[in-house]
């Protein structure tokens, strides 16, 4: 079979190599054979390429990819759950962009045969952050307001349209102008171009609204951004590095105004967690995404094999949309 990997650290399109690599094994015991159908190029995915995000978890040669939708090819023995011809998430802790893989029944999550797949192929990553990242951290209630930047990303999409969902308001920072409407269209109460007045126009535009809980895709100098805008007592939640800095928030804004900073990593939560909270998360986001009220706008399929032409697309800056890898006919 094919498969995507990478030995050492680097540019994506300097480490990735689509090789032929043997097949995986017949499934076993309490083991499934899966063809994969869809899978996402997330943000996360080219960093870790790069070595900038959860290195240490994970041994070099790797196959890229942490999430997809497959369809189960062959059981095992005492296999119940499944059965052959089911559409399936793939389960966490695989690499995700091959043609197939063996993988322990248990941990597949079977998916209705309605609902799109290629939306439904992107459900473990970004959702799911989203979603946590939202309901966990702060105890917000229905019209209170959440700031986030990076808002034109798969997570700020999903985060805007989820806070909609529970009723929160959302503010939206992002650079580029032609992001705007799209997100507006999407239901953000709030789009904003980052800039060194960002917290007056944050406070014009909600009319100084206590906000508790700020989204930080980016580090740097965005930290202290955000810092500003929040209320006393605010928390953000850290959960990418798109600078490439740590993040920068005043001792002024820890001391005085006791803004908190947490970290959230969604591959850690997804094995620590308890089995039912990952279960209850997964069931919730599946159901919005099959009845259409949950979506990430997608601005191309590419097949496998043209793998160089969809990495080199995702990291165009003006890109708006996800891009996926169609792994089979």
């Amino acid at each position: 079979m094919k498969a995507a990997q990478f030995s050492y650290f680097g540019s994506p399109l300097e480490v990735i190599e689509l090789e032929e690599v043997p097949d995986p094994p017949s499934p076993g015991d309490g083991e499934v054979g899966i063809d994969i159908m869809y899978v996402p190029v997330n943000v996360g995915d080219l960093l870790a390429m790069e070595g900038r995000y959860g290195a240490s978890a994970f041994k070099l040669p790797r196959i890229a990819g942490v999430e997809g939708l497959g369809r189960i090819s062959s059981v095992g023995e005492n296999v119940n759950n499944v059965q052959v011809g089911d559409r399936v998430l793939l389960p966490p802790g695989h690499g995700t962009w091959c043609e197939k893989i063996t993988a322990p029944a248990a941990q597949v999550t079977v998916l209705p045969d309605k609902g799109d797949a290629q939306q439904l192929c992107m459900m473990r990553a970004n959702p799911a952050s989203a979603y946590m990242m939202l309901t966990t951290f702060v105890d917000l209630s229905p019209s209170d307001w959440v700031i986030q930047n990076a808002a034109n990303s798969g997570v700020g999409q999903y985060l805007i349209e989820l806070a909609k969902l529970e009723g929160f308001k959302t503010v939206n920072i992002v650079r580029r102008p032609r992001t705007v409407e799209p997100l507006k269209q999407l239901g953000a109460d709030v789009v904003l171009l980052d800039g060194a007045d960002l917290q007056e126009r944050v406070t014009a535009e909600t009319g100084g609204a206590s906000i508790k809980l700020g989204i930080d895709a980016v580090a740097g100098d965005a930290s202290q951004k955000m810092a500003q805008c929040l209320a006393v007592g605010g928390t953000i939640v850290n959960y990418g590095l798109l600078s490439g800095e740590p993040c920068k928030i005043e001792p002024s804004e820890v001391i005085f105004r006791d803004i908190r900073l947490r970290g959230f990593w969604r591959a850690k939560w997804q094995i620590t967690a308890p089995p039912e909270e990952v279960s209850r998360v997964t069931e919730h986001l599946v159901s919005h995404i099959v009845h259409g009220k949950l979506r990430s706008e997608i601005e191309a399929v590419y097949p496998f094999w043209k793998l160089r032409e969809a990495l080199h697309h995702a990291q165009h800056s003006d890109r708006v949309g996800k891009i996926l890898l169609q792994m089979s006919e």
